[in-house]
């Protein structure tokens, strides 16, 4: 299938800009290269209206480019089954080609596009800043640093990947609660979500701080089995309980008061606010 000219010569003066900027290999080129391939082609098969014909960068204004590109990371999640890793790099992907297009002017600009599945709303009033996303992870870290007792140390690791699986990865607060810990598979750094009434989802963890830190709480997971039934869990009390979504919301007004976070946010603000810093956070890692 044949591209439309301007299209295919946007892809490559998209492809050089990256690997001048961030100094791709060879690989991630070819990877970029097929993911944005792969949408135009599906994009020219459904077309603007589902009618099929060719869709270029300048007939779509505004946000109806992120909603097409919305539409396909959901078909790929709901129709082709692929994994949550597999999506999370093609949404970064579609995010740089879209600051390019806005840097080349070819669009006027563009919102974070919306994780598969998401369709809950933050509220401008609560959603958290970049700011205070670093700051909230820094008070966890200071205090882990500050802590001279073993066993807090222990509970506050296990808050650091609790926390940062609702950031990084969209867990929801029940999915937390009903994770076992052989849900983690230590070689591939994948996490199998358990849903209620949907298919289990998978995650590849993709910051090497939290594999090191889940393997780090998987090793100290012991220190929590109290023999009550309930040592399968990932997250246990300090008396080998299941955690409470209240517990869970506790855990992070704490870590929020001591960051100085002063509005009424909630876990669902921090779960809701990667997609809007994705890409800045991306390149922070190394992804």
């Amino acid at each position: 299938m044949v591209f439309h000219g301007h299209t295919s010569n946007l892809i490559e003066e998209f492809i050089r800009a990256q690997t001048n900027s961030r100094d791709l290999d060879e690989r991630t080129e070819k990877a970029y290269r097929q993911d944005l391939e792969l949408f135009f082609r599906w994009l020219e098969a459904y077309g603007k209206d589902g009618d099929g014909g060719f869709v270029s960068e300048s007939a779509l204004p505004g946000q109806c480019w992120e909603e097409r590109m919305e539409d396909y990371l959901n078909y790929l999640s709901k129709d082709r089954g692929l994994r949550s890793s597999t999506l999370w790099r093609r949404q970064q992907v579609f995010g740089y080609y879209l600051s390019y297009l806005k840097a080349q002017h070819v669009i006027e600009g563009f919102r974070p596009l919306k994780t598969p599945g998401q369709t809950e709303e933050v509220s401008a009033d609560t959603q958290m800043t970049k700011q205070e996303v670093d700051a909230f992870f820094r008070a966890i870290d200071k205090e882990y640093g500050e802590l001279d007792s073993d066993f807090r140390r222990r509970v506050c690791l296990r808050d650091q990947v609790m926390m940062k699986l609702l950031f990084y990865h969209g867990v929801e607060i029940s999915e937390l609660l009903r994770m076992e810990a052989a849900d983690y598979d230590r070689k591939s750094h994948i996490l199998t979500i358990r849903r209620k009434k949907e298919r289990n989802r998978e995650v590849s963890l993709f910051s090497s701080t939290l594999q090191e830190q889940m393997e780090r709480w998987l090793d100290e997971h012991g220190y929590f089995e109290h023999g009550k039934g309930y040592d399968e869990r990932m997250f246990l009390s300090k008396l080998g309980k299941p955690l409470s979504m209240k517990m869970v919301t506790n855990i992070f007004d704490k870590y929020r008061v001591l960051a100085g976070i002063e509005k009424e946010c909630t876990p669902k603000d921090l779960k809701g606010s990667f997609g809007r810093y994705a890409q800045e956070i991306a390149m922070e890692l190394g992804i």
